[in-house]
């Protein structure tokens, strides 16, 4: 995890995503990374949009670099998160998606699914994200200035 140490992490998940987010919580500072916690505390019953919203405005004011977010398929957290601008989130359940969506995409948020891998693989992809960097090559850097391009039109309106 080349650079890793010197971002803040902002983690969050709902009551499904809550068991696989205290492991990974535990996990990544036993290995020095700094973390911000945005919740879920328990497992009582709560809303994953809470939790998108917590750790793309940690994002957007600074206090993290990227965020994690895990709730039961993943997908519930990622449809939110998208919608906050200057997040650019996605599921990922593999390494290679993990770590490609940061170098090609500038993704910021990792989206994992609780209920569809265990901590091992959730680990390897956090590790593959954590790892990776974006390269503005010239192809990358067109095609993430049409994203940012889309989403400006939209705010606007």
């Amino acid at each position: 995890m080349s650079n890793a140490s010197s971002l803040i992490y902002a983690i969050g998940g709902d009551h499904a995503g809550f068991p696989l987010k205290s492991v990974v919580t535990q996990t990544l500072t036993d290995q020095h990374l700094q973390i911000v916690d945005c919740g879920a505390h328990d497992e009582t019953s709560s809303d994953f949009p809470d939790f998108a919203l917590a750790v793309g405005e940690a994002i957007r004011s600074g206090k993290a670099d990227r965020g994690i977010l895990v709730c039961g398929s993943g997908v519930g957290v990622s449809v939110a998160a998208n919608k906050i601008p200057g997040i650019r989130a996605a599921l990922c359940h593999d390494c290679y998606s993990a770590r490609q969506g940061v170098e090609h995409d500038d993704m910021n948020v990792l989206c994992i699914g609780a209920r569809i891998i265990g901590p091992e693989l959730a680990m390897e992809c956090i590790r593959a994200f954590l790892g990776a960097r974006y390269t503005p090559s010239e192809r990358h850097a067109r095609r993430l200035a049409k994203l940012l391009e889309i989403e400006q039109r939209f705010m606007k309106s």
